[in-house]
């Protein structure tokens, strides 16, 4: 082996490092902005190809370079996703993360993780979405926010805050975790038993479910609102999942369910609280999103 190919060799093998260390962090900008842990981990792999073919020598700041082709990347993936769904059969949700290996899916703050927000956050452009979690989840400057995105800071504080106040109208104020878990706990177990007059003491009266199955049969296609269509709705499931297990595990920073039938994942369930209830419940049943669910978990086992 000639000294060249020991220095080739060798350069590939910082570059990995230098990836490996940052990696966590530009899975979590652009799953934020995407909503699809799929289509993160390519916008990761095609960062990671990219970085290969790059002159090294030259990047002063590697995290922020990659960050920065991680989120142009996302908004570029972002634009082509908005067609795609647009056909998407019945109410679309983001596919979930097990938080339970990386808590914080690479951010410094556990900000716009939580299945409900990233629902919301798709309401924003792509830009506006970018700009709201590199600042919110990941506590870049506005100058650094500005650099990444090619925009003025002024406008850069522009974005960010009017993100701030539409995220903030749309969101209510939720329960600590250990109420959450409480409300999650009486959820399951009225929930397998078909139990409809306690579901409905758990819920509040404008609950409102979603279920994402993607025109899969017997899935709701539209929201369903009320205490007691949402009650019935959940109680079915002991019909619809004949003999499924129900264990709750870590999904998107909270206590969410997981129902499993023959030893295959069929559906998970998150939701968000009020005092006065459980007052979103989210039915994640398309089988390739609970694929990358299972995925999220070794995502951080596998390097590049």
């Amino acid at each position: 082996m000639d000294q060249r190919q020991v220095s080739v060799e060798g350069s590939l093998k910082d570059a990995a490092d230098v990836f490996e260390r940052v990696r966590p962090r530009l899975f979590g900008i652009a799953y934020r902005i995407l909503g699809s842990v799929s289509e993160a981990e390519d916008v990761v792999q095609d960062v990671w190809m990219r970085w290969q073919g790059t002159d090294r020598s030259v990047v002063q700041d590697p995290a922020a370079f990659l960050a920065k082709i991680a989120t142009r990347l996302a908004l570029n993936v972002a634009q082509s996703a908005r067609v795609r769904r647009e056909a998407y059969v019945g109410p679309w949700l983001p596919e979930p993360v097990d938080t339970s290996v990386d808590p914080q899916v690479g951010a410094e703050r556990g900000e716009a993780v939580e299945l409900a927000v990233l629902l919301v956050l798709q309401k924003l452009n792509p830009v506006e979405r970018a700009a709201y979690v590199l600042r919110e989840a990941f506590d870049y400057g506005y100058g650094e926010i500005a650099g990444i995105l090619q925009l003025s800071q002024a406008n850069t504080r522009q974005i960010v805050s009017r993100a701030r106040k539409r995220l903030s109208a749309e969101r209510r104020q939720p329960v600590d975790r250990a109420q959450h878990r409480r409300l999650l706990d009486a959820f399951v177990a009225a929930a397998r038993h078909g139990d409809v007059a306690a579901l409905e003491n758990v819920l509040s009266a404008d609950v409102v479910a979603f279920a994402d199955g993607n025109g899969m049969r017997g899935v709701a296609r539209l929201e369903i609102v009320g205490a007691e269509r949402v009650a019935r709705v959940s109680a079915f499931n002991k019909k619809f999942f004949p003999g499924a297990e129900f264990d709750v595990v870590e999904a998107n920073g909270l206590p969410s369910l997981v129902l499993v039938q023959d030893g295959v994942t069929v559906g998970l369930v998150s939701i968000t609280t009020r005092p006065d209830g459980i007052d979103g419940v989210y039915w994640v049943l398309a089988p390739d999103k609970l694929r990358a669910y299972e995925r999220s978990a070794r995502r951080l086992t596998a390097r590049p």
